[in-house]
């Protein structure tokens, strides 16, 4: 059975220090890459997904309109912005081991990597799909957000989803428990 391994939106806004900063975010980074220095043979692919949000646009109301303040709940403080600082993979994280790349919230919400593309344009399912991948491994952050949305969407997609434990971090223990209760339902198993 062929897998991939998908790391979601490790970056820096994503880690402690960024403006969306979750607690664990740069320790999950530190063990993404110590799992892929001793597992990365076992993966036909290794994906890795990013927030890549315009500037100076609301990207369809996930950043609040100039003056507003965000709900943290469908508007967030402006994060991720398109060749930011914010936006670079953090820097515990190795990328020697990706194989692909996906740029997700260009101009409108998106959470899940299966609503990105990758550097060519594709689709994430169907990169995964042509190389034969019937299984996807999950880390990254946030466990209560894009994770868990990229966790169904892989479901919904047809896949077998592993999340992998101790290499996912989320914003808060309420929702993530609820995320992770969310997920066993859909069928995702944890590794």
């Amino acid at each position: 059975m062929s897998r991939a391994l998908l790391v979601i939106d490790v970056q820096n806004d994503f880690v402690e220090g960024g403006s969306l900063g979750v607690a664990g975010g740069a320790e999950v980074a530190r063990r993404i890459s110590t799992h892929l220095a001793e597992h990365h043979r076992d993966y036909a692919a290794v994906v890795a997904s990013r927030d890549w949000h315009h500037a100076h646009d609301t990207n369809g109301g996930h950043f609040p309109e100039p003056g507003q303040e965000p709900d943290f709940r469908t508007s967030w403080p402006v994060h991720c912005v398109e060749g930011s600082t914010g936006s670079d993979y953090a820097p515990d994280l190795d990328l020697t081991h990706v194989t692909h790349h996906v740029r997700k919230g260009q101009g409108v919400p998106a959470y899940s990597a299966f609503e990105g593309a990758t550097d060519d344009g594709r689709p994430l399912a169907d990169v995964l799909r042509d190389l034969g991948v019937e299984t996807v491994e999950l880390t990254g952050i946030a466990t209560d957000h894009c994770v868990r949305a990229t966790a169904l969407d892989a479901v919904q997609e047809g896949f077998a989803v592993v999340l992998l434990d101790g290499m996912h971090a989320g914003v808060a223990p309420d929702t993530s428990e609820a995320a992770l209760a969310e997920l066993a339902a859909a069928g995702v198993t944890r590794g």
